[in-house]
């Protein structure tokens, strides 16, 4: 079983736990850390030959463009994670609609190819943002990749498919939408996709979960931030759940990637999804 491997490339100080000591007219000054740390993802990947898809912000990819040209030319699917981070909840549907126009021309005229895949900021399409895909739709995007198929405070639609499904549209188009991996447990769906989990949970049990979706005959999906890999980045004083989520294990998370691609084979999830 071919499973998708995924990238949110975002600094370590546009994270959605930063928002409220960190202000986006700030960003420019902050010490930026990511073409070091996506340069590590890529050496890393590149032990084992696997390649992923880069969900990339367009402001980064405006501030870095050869970073974007760097994962390209290494064989990697490139997408969008909308411009600035900002959860669509935030926004309008003009707003969310010019956001990812934005950010699909900024890596189009890098790449000089098409973006089809997105992935919302902290999973942000959520009951009441569920308009967002048909405006995807509506900008070429093919897949989506933004569902958390779980109960939790920030994110998450608890009663959508656990694996790949197809959108119908109002608008007579569809996309196909690919929810961050879970594993059923007692009747409940336990996140298991990367990220945190993947940083609190024992690797023992991150691997059981990914080789039970697979005996039952579908790919699973997971992701990481270049900042997970950075247990140096600069220490942000907010809320001891921010904390927990955002520091904790930080410097496992490398080692259980090179696990991951060591045990199971991954792919970009445009060839996982076959589009």
């Amino acid at each position: 079983m071919i499973n998708a491997l995924s990238v949110d490339v975002e600094d370590w100080f546009q994270v959605t736990n930063f928002e409220k000591v960190i202000d986006r007219a700030d960003w420019d000054a902050c010490e930026s850390r990511v073409t070091s740390n996506v340069h590590r993802i890529l050496d890393i990947f590149s032990t084992r030959d696997v390649r992923a898809t880069f969900f990339v912000l367009g402001w980064i990819a405006e501030r870095f463009p050869q970073l974007v040209v760097s994962i390209q030319k290494r064989g990697h699917e490139v997408s969008t994670h909308g411009y600035d981070h900002r959860q669509i909840q935030q926004q309008t549907r003009e707003e969310f609609s010019q956001d990812v126009a934005k950010a699909i021309r900024v890596l189009e005229d890098i790449l000089g190819e098409k973006v089809i895949g997105y992935r919302a900021p902290s999973y942000s399409i959520v009951p009441e943002t569920l308009w967002a895909w048909e405006l995807l739709a509506e900008q070429g995007i093919l897949y989506d990749s933004s569902v958390f198929p779980i109960k939790h405070d920030r994110y998450g639609i608890s009663g959508l498919p656990r694996y790949p499904f197809t959108v119908n549209l109002d608008n007579g188009r569809e996309l196909i939408e690919f929810p961050l991996s879970t594993v059923r447990i007692l009747g409940k769906n336990i996140p298991i996709a990367g990220g945190g989990y993947l940083r609190l949970y024992p690797y023992w049990f991150v691997k059981w979960a990914l080789k039970r979706i697979n005996r039952q005959g579908h790919p699973a999906i997971f992701y990481l931030h270049p900042w997970e890999i950075d247990p140096f980045a600069p220490k942000q004083e907010v809320s001891f759940l921010k904390k927990l989520r955002h520091y904790s294990n930080l410097w496992a998370t490398e080692n259980k990637i090179k696990a991951l691609i060591r045990d199971f084979q991954f792919a970009p999830v445009k060839e996982v999804l076959d589009l």
